[in-house]
C-alpha cells in the first residue's frame, strides 16, 4: 500500500513538471521566435549532429532525408519535456521534506525557477561546446543565457501554483514520535488521519490535476504551432506561396529550340524544370532551424595569409562586378535516383575577386569558409581562383531566401554541396590542407570524382520531386514508342555519353543527350522504347563523362566519397 501510495505522489510531481515545462517551453519558443531567444531543443540538436558520425548521418539521410535533422529537434524537444517533468519530482520531494518552516508559494517559486534553470542552461552550456568548431573559441550566447532566466520563471511560479496547499492544510499535524516521518510516513498520515482530512486531501489533488491538464490543453497548441514555424523558417520570401521560375528565365529556356527527341509532351516537364525552382531546390545543413541573418549588420572578413585583410558589407558585395552562371549542386548523401539535387541560375562576384584584393601571401593552400551557424569548411586554393567559383547573394533572379544562405553563399563548381557553404561571415586563409565540418566526421575532402545518371520519365523515384507536372507512367502497350528520359552529372566534367538498357544491361543503346545550361549543370537525355512483347523490362542508364570516364556499375554507398552504381527501374507491358 505504501509504495502505491509513493509511486502515486511522485506521478502528481511529474505531471505538474510536465505541465509547467510546456508552457515554459512556448514561452522559450515565443522568446526565439521575436528577439532570438535560447531554445535549448535547438541547441541540444545541434550538439548531437556535431558529435554522430558521418556513416550514421549517412544512413539516417538515405532513410530520411531532409527530415532526418528534423527527428533530431522533435527527439530533443520530447526529452527537453520529459526532463521537466523529472525536476517536477526532484522539486516535489525536496518541498516534501522541507517540514521547518513549511516553504510558502514565494519561496516555491523561486527554489523552482533557480533550480530548473541551472539544470536547463548547465546542459546547454555542455551542447554548446560539443558543436564548437575544434580550434575555434567557444562563443556563449550570454544575452541568451540571462534572458532564459524568463522561461524558468514561468516554470517556476507554474509548478509551485499546481504543488497546491496541502502540506499548508495539514501543517500543523504532527507525529507523536519524535522521530522525523519519512515521504511515505508523511503521505499516510495525511491519508489516513481522518475520514475529513482524506477527503480534503483527495479534493486537492484533483483540483491541482485539474489545473495542470488546462495548463498543458493552452500551452500544448503554442508550442505546436511555434515549433512549426520555427522550423519551417521565419523567412517572409518563404511564408509566400511557390513560385515557378522567373519569367526571364522561363523565356530564356524557352529561347533555345528543343534538340531532335525531346519534342514529345510526356517530356515538357522535364525541359521546363532544366533549372528548379528555388521552391523546389533540395536543402541539406546542419541547422534544424533556418538561421536568419540581418544584412544590414552582416560583415565578411578576409584573414588569414593575406596582405591587406578585408571586412565587406553587403552593399559592397553587390556594388562589384558580378556575374552570372548556371550551376548543378547535389548532395554527397545523395542516393541513386534520390532527390538532393537541383540546377539554378546564380548571381555574385568571383570568390578570386575578392582574395586577390586581400593579397593572397605564396604560401596559400586552402581557402576556409567559416559561417554564422557555426560551420566550416575548406577549398583548395585553385579551386577558389576558378572562374566558376562565386560568393553568390541572388539565385533564380531573386535574393538568396534564408533557407539558401542568405544573405551570401558559395557556389564551387565540381564539388558537392557540402562544399558550397551558407551563411558566410569569414573567409581564412591557410597553409595547409584543412578538414571541415564533414571531413572531420569521415566525409571525403575531394570533388565530385562518380558519374551519376537517373531516370526521370518513366516510373517513380525520389528525384521526380525537382521536376513538377510530370505525367502518370503511361499503359505501356506492345509496338508503341515511348520516351524514357533523365538527367546525368558528372562535376565540372561533363557529361559526353549516355546509354539506356532496356534488358537489364545486356545491351545498350545511345541516348540524345540535350546540350547544358553550363559546363557546370546536369544534362538532359532521352531514348525511345519499343516494347517487342508483354513482359517485365529492366530500363538501366550509365553515362560517360567528358575526359572518357565511364560511370560504374559497381555500387557503393555515399560515405564516404558520394554514391556509385546504376540506376535502374522495372516496368510491366
Amino acid at each position: 500500500m505504501r509504495l502505491k501510495i509513493k509511486d502515486n505522489i511522485t506521478l502528481y510531481f511529474f505531471i505538474f513538471g510536465l505541465a509547467a515545462g510546456i508552457a515554459s517551453l512556448a514561452l522559450s519558443i515565443f522568446l526565439r521566435l521575436t528577439i532570438n531567444g535560447l531554445f535549448i531543443p535547438e541547441i541540444a540538436s545541434q550538439g548531437l549532429i556535431s558529435i554522430t558520425s558521418g556513416e550514421i548521418e549517412s544512413q539516417a539521410v538515405l532513410t530520411l532525408g531532409p527530415l532526418a535533422k528534423y527527428s533530431t529537434i522533435i527527439g530533443a524537444l520530447v526529452v527537453n519535456i520529459l526532463l521537466y517533468g523529472i525536476i517536477g519530482i526532484t522539486l516535489g520531494k525536496l518541498f516534501m521534506k522541507m517540514k521547518s518552516p513549511t516553504p510558502t508559494y514565494a519561496i516555491k517559486s523561486v527554489i523552482s525557477t533557480f533550480i530548473s534553470y541551472f539544470i536547463l542552461i548547465a546542459i546547454s552550456l555542455a551542447f554548446i561546446i560539443l558543436s564548437t568548431t575544434p580550434g575555434q573559441p567557444i562563443s556563449f550566447p550570454i544575452r541568451s543565457i540571462v534572458l532564459f532566466v524568463l522561461p524558468s520563471i514561468a516554470y517556476g511560479l507554474i509548478f509551485a501554483f499546481l504543488f497546491g496547499k496541502n502540506k499548508d492544510k495539514t501543517k500543523g499535524e504532527r507525529t507523536d514520535s519524535n522521530e522525523p516521518l519519512s515521504d511515505v510516513d508523511e503521505a499516510d498520515k495525511i491519508i489516513n488521519k481522518s475520514s475529513k482530512t482524506t477527503t480534503t486531501n483527495i479534493d486537492y489533488k484533483k483540483r491541482d490535476m485539474l489545473r495542470a491538464l488546462i495548463i498543458s490543453v493552452v500551452a500544448l497548441p503554442l508550442v505546436y504551432f511555434g515549433f512549426n514555424r520555427l522550423i519551417s523558417g521565419s523567412d517572409q520570401q518563404q511564408q509566400q506561396q511557390p513560385r515557378a521560375l522567373d519569367e526571364s528565365i522561363q523565356q530564356f529556356l524557352q529561347s533555345k529550340s528543343k534538340p531532335p527527341g525531346f519534342e514529345n509532351p510526356i517530356l515538357t516537364p522535364l525541359v521546363d524544370a532544366e533549372v528548379t525552382p528555388t521552391y523546389l531546390f533540395y536543402r541539406i545543413d546542419i541547422n534544424s532551424i533556418v538561421p536568419v541573418v540581418n544584412a544590414s549588420n552582416w560583415n565578411l572578413t578576409v584573414r588569414g595569409l593575406v596582405n591587406n585583410p578585408l571586412v565587406i558589407n553587403y552593399e559592397e558585395i553587390k556594388a562589384m562586378n558580378s556575374v552570372e552562371e548556371f550551376a548543378t549542386l547535389t548532395c554527397i548523401s545523395n542516393k541513386i535516383g534520390g532527390d538532393l539535387v537541383s540546377t539554378a541560375l546564380w548571381k555574385g562576384v568571383r570568390l578570386r575577386d575578392i582574395i586577390s584584393r586581400a593579397g593572397v601571401q605564396p604560401t596559400v593552400k586552402y581557402i576556409v569558409f567559416r559561417c554564422s551557424d557555426g560551420y566550416d569548411v575548406g577549398i583548395p586554393l585553385e579551386s577558389g581562383m576558378m572562374d566558376g567559383t562565386i560568393l553568390a547573394y541572388d539565385m533564380n533572379n531573386s535574393p538568396l531566401t534564408n533557407e539558401h544562405g542568405y544573405p551570401v553563399r558559395a557556389i564551387v563548381p565540381g564539388f558537392y554541396g557540402m562544399m558550397n557553404p551558407k551563411w558566410i561571415t569569414e573567409i581564412e586563409l591557410v597553409d595547409k590542407t584543412y578538414e571541415g565540418f564533414w571531413q572531420r566526421k569521415g566525409w571525403t575532402n575531394d570533388g565530385i570524382k562518380n558519374i551519376n545518371s537517373s531516370i526521370v520519365i518513366p516510373g517513380s523515384q525520389p528525384i521526380d520531386k525537382r521536376f513538377p507536372h510530370l505525367v502518370d507512367d503511361p499503359n505501356f502497350m506492345v509496338g508503341k514508342n515511348y520516351p524514357i528520359a533523365g538527367v546525368a552529372f558528372a562535376g565540372d566534367r561533363g557529361i559526353s555519353k549516355v546509354e539506356v538498357s532496356t534488358d537489364g544491361g545486356k545491351t545498350w543503346k545511345t541516348a540524345i543527350v540535350k546540350d547544358p545550361l553550363s559546363r557546370y549543370t546536369w544534362v538532359l537525355w532521352t531514348s525511345g522504347f519499343i516494347p517487342e512483347g508483354k513482359k517485365d523490362y529492366e530500363i538501366v542508364v550509365r553515362a560517360t563523362d567528358k575526359t572518357g570516364k565511364a560511370q560504374s556499375a559497381n555500387f557503393e554507398m555515399p560515405f564516404p566519397n558520394g554514391v556509385q552504381g546504376y540506376n535502374q527501374i522495372n516496368i510491366k507491358v
